[in-house]
């Protein structure tokens, strides 16, 4: 995916990997607002969300940081790019597989 010269080119693909990694996910693309996360990944009881770069180097939006920031502290959420997407998506493997609920299922 290397090379990939817009964002959302590189946003189609990640979605397609992502629901072949994770069966039965929803994956969805996220309009809320300036700065939220752009991909909501739903499976079983956990959910994630992606902020889409088209490359490493690629300007963070106003409250983009601090949106990926809170949301990691609720469940999982990362800028990715090409650049890190394995990595980003084994971690993301790791936090869905080893029992990382969203805090708001602790409440149970």
């Amino acid at each position: 995916m290397a090379g990939t010269k817009l964002e959302r080119d590189f946003q189609r693909k990640l979605i397609k990997e992502l629901e072949e990694r994770f069966p039965g996910s929803i994956v969805k693309k996220v309009e809320i607002q300036q700065g939220f996360p752009d991909l909501l990944i739903l499976w079983k009881d956990r959910w994630a969300m992606l902020e889409c770069k088209r490359e490493k180097s690629a300007a963070h939006q106003p409250n983009q940081d601090y949106y990926v920031g809170l949301l990691n502290g609720m469940s999982f959420s990362r800028f990715i790019f090409p650049e890190n997407k394995e990595e980003v998506i084994h971690e993301l493997e790791h936090a869905f597989r080893i029992g990382r609920k969203s805090r708001l299922s602790e409440r149970e």
